[in-house]
């Protein structure tokens, strides 16, 4: 099967499968650039308010990758990485990012909406990415998010509204997004025949240094990349049974 599938383009659903989490890689370079295309396209992964709030860190320098693999606690999948992407959340920049979103959804109005609408739909963009979206993301020990949720939960008796608004919510949020864009990198990367997996195990104050983040930035995930070795992946893909988890309301 595995062999049919590298001599031909697979589909969505043979990309799927062709997927697993390995943990030990070939000695084998892969290719810079079509890594780097993959981690592209992650940018195109669904994100909340369009903010996308993450950075993407292309490691291929083979000292820095040995000191990731000390901090990802000397996994298997780390130790015989040929590259790794490390994803990282930036809620710090929700203020840069609301203002590019309305200059962008400004000039949409103005390119797409008849011209008795426009004036509204810009009034909403402004109220939305100039008031909403920095009272939501903004974080000041807690405080600001026990401000919140007193709101919405006045605000809610009385109509449907949001109750994920405290520090720890929007940061939930965050993380969700930057994970959408971590599994369409690995589908991605799968796509090309490349293997990846993705590891939440590893020191964050660690792979911080190593990155020299700003403090703002937070580790979604450590992917390690390559291509696996026969023993790479560990047993069969087990799921729970679908009709566990499926409801069809």
């Amino acid at each position: 099967m595995l062999l049919l599938l590298n001599k031909q383009k697979m589909t969505f659903e043979e990309i799927l499968h062709y997927r697993r989490s390995v943990r030990h890689y070939k000695d084998l370079a892969i290719d810079t650039d079509k890594v780097k295309h993959c981690i592209a396209l992650a940018t195109l992964a669904p994100n909340s308010s369009n903010l996308q709030l993450w950075e993407f860190y292309h490691v291929t320098n083979p000292e820095i990758l040995e000191k990731l693999a000390v901090a990802c606690l000397g996994q298997q999948a780390a130790t015989t990485a040929q590259q790794m992407v490390v994803f990282v959340t930036r809620q710090d920049l929700h203020r840069k990012r609301a203002k590019e979103m309305l200059t962008l959804e400004t000039e949409n109005v103005l390119k797409n909406s008849p011209k008795e609408r426009q004036e509204k739909r810009i009034k909403t963009w402004k109220m939305y990415y100039g008031k909403v979206i920095p009272f939501l993301y903004m974080r000041f020990l807690g405080i600001l998010g026990i401000l919140r949720k007193i709101m919405v939960n006045l605000i809610g008796l009385f109509r449907a509204i949001t109750y994920q608004v405290s520090e720890n919510d929007v940061r939930v949020v965050v993380h969700k997004t930057c994970a959408l864009a971590a599994q369409t990198f690995m589908l991605a990367m799968a796509n090309e025949k490349y293997d990846t997996c993705p590891m939440e195990g590893f020191d964050s104050r660690k792979v911080k240094n190593i990155l020299d983040l700003p403090f703002g930035a937070e580790i979604n995930m450590v992917i390690s990349c390559g291509i696996r070795e026969e023993n790479g992946v560990w047993g069969d893909r087990m799921r729970v049974p679908f009709e566990e988890v499926y409801h069809c309301i």
